[in-house]
């Protein structure tokens, strides 16, 4: 079974398992100043599944439309498929998880969910660079970071008509991150670990071991709940020490929102990776690169 990977933008990629298609989040579509991606939700005609790691506008958006175009099951939190159903995806399309389920795909791949974190979008630097030192910010209250969490839409509410639009179309009223889950695919060529934002339970990436790894690198990192008390960089080498997969694929870390977003300087990455986990392999794909996953 030959096992290829399409990153089609911001941490949404396609994963096909020789006739199998999973889409990896949804999120396609995106203002017209991004870089294009070569990819459009409208195009996709062919999708058995859709794992969606948690419930904002830039994972979920568009998993309702390649649902109802290809009948394709989606796999999310509650949060996800309350939304996916108020979009009007038909309910045996629905599988809602919440971390410890393992679902069959076919015959030979199975995919596990675990409980995840969100990256701390609410922190004063909530997309610093790669090697920007963050610290501080420990112990911060639900109601605080909600009051922070302001300051992030007054930022994106003031971007402009072009985003404005782009986020009055997308908006399909989630309720936070939807709570955040990594999962683990299972195939006969090996184990595929997803996640689509920074963050992370140590206890629960110590115990997987996957071959290979997609990590998130943007946003403050949250490490069992807190800010990471470093750099990007050097969470993203330490999720691969936990992990050891002989690769790490990045993701989420293109200028997939300009004037919000930043593209990632990935060189403090490597360095961190070449210190921390010197034998796991750093991939950086472009868009639609068909990469062989278990090569």
């Amino acid at each position: 079974m030959t096992a290829t990977l399409d990153w089609m933008g911001c941490a949404t990629f396609r994963l096909t398992l020789g006739e199998q298609v999973i889409m990896l989040d949804a999120y396609i579509d995106r203002v017209a100043s991004a870089a294009p991606t070569g990819a459009t939700v409208d195009a996709i005609r062919q999708a058995d599944w859709i794992v969606v790691g948690h419930s904002h506008f830039d994972h979920l958006y568009g998993a309702e439309r390649i649902a109802k175009n290809t009948g394709a099951k989606i796999i999310g939190s509650y949060e996800s498929i309350r939304i996916m159903a108020a979009q009007g995806v038909p309910e045996e399309q629905l599988l809602p998880v919440a971390g410890g389920e393992t679902v069959r795909l076919s015959a030979d791949v199975t995919v596990t969910g675990y409980p995840s974190q969100h990256s701390c979008v609410w922190s004063a630097e909530p997309l610093p660079a790669s090697d920007a030192v963050c610290i501080g910010e420990l112990g911060v209250t639900y109601q605080e970071q909600q009051e922070k969490l302001q300051g992030v839409w007054e930022q994106l509410n003031a971007m402009g008509d072009e985003v404005i639009a782009h986020l009055q179309a997308s908006e399909q009223g989630a309720r936070g991150d939807g709570g955040a889950l990594v999962y683990l695919f299972d195939t006969p060529d090996g184990t595929l670990l997803y996640q689509d934002t920074s963050g992370h339970w140590q206890g629960i990436l110590h115990g997987l071991r996957p071959d290979v790894a997609i990590l998130a690198a943007a946003g403050r990192g949250n490490i069992d709940g807190e800010p990471i008390q470093g750099t990007l960089a050097q969470f993203v080498a330490q999720q691969a020490a936990l992990l050891r997969p002989q690769r790490v694929i990045l993701s989420h870390h293109d200028n997939w929102l300009p004037g919000f977003s930043r593209t990632i300087d990935t060189a403090p990455i490597k360095a961190e990776m070449a210190r921390r986990a010197p034998r796991t392999e750093l991939v950086e794909l472009g868009y639609m690169d068909g990469y062989t996953v278990f090569a």
